[in-house]
């Protein structure tokens, strides 16, 4: 059994945020990777439907849909090997590390045709809080930063991230292709049990 009231807290200050400062992309990821960090060091409020992991990929849960899609808050969830392809979120995000490790490659934009090396790698632990959007780096490839159980980070996106029509990147190449992520859950969660 989870103990709500984490997110349910996280939930009314993310709102309070965005409603105050929607145009100040800087000001929300600071103060929501605080925000953030206090959610994740509290690793009981996940409900156990929203951390099962796929044998086939890594698996992504709609935690919270904000009903004006100013923001999403998701679970991802990973066993050893399991990795994104290269993409990009064209909004603001903040990922929280709740559980286990994972490992943060970082790409620049190179165009069709020249081969993505990362610039930049990173791992991943409990109570880590990592940044993106267009403004400040926005495409990465994201793994399992361990080699056994499961690893669960929690993502809260600027939009409805599971409908935002974004890109993948070939890595030999850079071509791009357009992908809609959707979400993994077999029902939503009932907004009514997260509201404060």
């Amino acid at each position: 059994m989870s103990e709500l009231k984490p997110m349910r807290t996280f939930v009314a200050a993310m709102t309070r945020l965005v409603e105050e400062h929607r145009e100040n992309e800087a000001k929300i990821l600071e103060v929501g990777a605080g925000l953030l960090h206090d959610l994740v060091c509290s690793n009981q409020w996940l409900p156990d439907e929203f951390a099962v992991p796929s044998r086939d990929r890594y698996r992504q849960y709609l935690l919270y849909g904000d009903p004006q899609e100013r923001f999403s808050v998701v679970s991802f969830v990973w066993l050893p090997t399991q990795r994104t392809p290269i993409h990009d979120h064209l909004t603001w995000g903040l990922i929280g590390q709740l559980r286990g490790e994972e490992l943060c490659e970082e790409y620049d934009v190179t165009g069709p045709g020249v081969p993505k090396v990362p610039k930049n790698v990173h791992r991943m632990r409990r109570g880590d809080i990592d940044r993106v959007s267009p403004r400040i780096g926005d495409i990465h490839a994201v793994s399992h930063g361990g080699t056994v159980g499961a690893a669960i980070s929690i993502h809260v996106y600027g939009s409805n991230i599971g409908a935002v029509r974004r890109h993948l990147f070939e890595q030999a190449t850079g071509m791009t292709t357009e992908f809609v992520s959707g979400y993994d859950n077999a029902v939503l969660p009932d907004r009514r049990r997260d509201q404060p």
